[in-house]
């Protein structure tokens, strides 16, 4: 799916400040933009309210929010009414720490030092119609070979399942191939499940057709080499993540540790047989 809007020059959002404005840009970090002068206004106001903005402790973290929510949420949700922004933060939750290990666990990888830290802000968008939530957009950054990769998705309400998947930003050599609406259409109905059982699959049913994942085509050209596939596939399974624990209370982890139950057993039998 081609997100709406803008060309990639524009994707930014403007915001007025009284005086003066700010501009959010696509990794999140806040730039002057300009500032208009008023009848009486001291430039040198323009400046101290410029630097107090930046010396916030979460303006070193990069966050990932849509470039135009207004115009981006109506077109993933048609029947929209209204939406409400929230900013969640593993350094500002019960447990943050405890959490944010989880998810590098969950994950299964390290995690990026600057896209990826426990002071990283995450923007959840739920979406309503009226009174009633009919879904939520997410999106995280990751790091790719060109530079930054933003996955954005919206999610079922009740399941968490997948409804649609795109890159908001994407400086890749394989960019326009990951941009095809056949590969992204593959990630409809996915869900956070899906990877864990995943990972259980890899090890001990390689060749599972009930592995979803493992059906995913990779769109980048035989013989092409690129670990943005790789990156868009790890992003994805972080978005989930995120959600299962800023939304949905950790509803997966039943399917997490069953996964992992099993590979202990798969690991602990092939060490029997290896014993001489």
């Amino acid at each position: 799916m081609q997100r709406p809007g803008r060309s990639k020059e524009a994707r930014c959002e403007q915001r007025p400040y009284k005086n003066l404005m700010i501009r959010k840009n696509m990794c999140g970090r806040n730039l002057l933009a300009g500032y208009v002068m008023n009848k009486g206004f001291k430039l040198s106001a323009v400046i101290m309210t410029f630097c107090v903005a930046l010396s916030s402790d979460a303006m070193a973290a990069v966050g990932c929010t849509l470039s135009n929510p207004a115009q981006d949420i109506k077109f993933l949700f048609p029947e929209m009414t209204t939406y409400k922004e929230e900013v969640r933060q593993f350094d500002q939750m019960k447990n943050g720490k405890e959490l944010f290990a989880e998810l590098k666990e969950r994950l299964g990888s390290d995690l990026d030092q600057v896209y990826e830290t426990f002071e990283t802000p995450y923007t959840l968008y739920t979406v309503f119609n009226g009174e009633k939530i009919i879904g939520y957009v997410h999106g995280v950054n990751v790091p790719g070979e060109g530079g930054v990769i933003q996955i954005f998705m919206s999610v079922d309400p009740g399941t968490g399942d997948i409804l649609r998947m795109f890159f908001q930003r994407i400086e890749s050599l394989v960019a326009k191939a990951l941009k095809k609406k056949d590969f992204l259409g593959q990630f409809n109905g996915l869900s956070l499940a899906d990877f864990y059982k995943h990972d259980y699959f890899t090890v001990v049913e390689p060749a599972s057709t009930n592995d979803k994942i493992a059906q995913i085509k990779s769109p980048i050209p035989e013989g092409q080499a690129s670990r943005d596939y790789t990156a868009a596939l790890r992003g994805v399974r972080k978005d989930l993540i995120l959600l299962d624990i800023f939304v949905y209370n950790l509803k997966n982890e039943p399917f997490y540790k069953k996964a992992r139950e099993e590979l202990a057993k798969k690991r602990k039998e092939k060490e029997t047989l290896t014993r001489p």
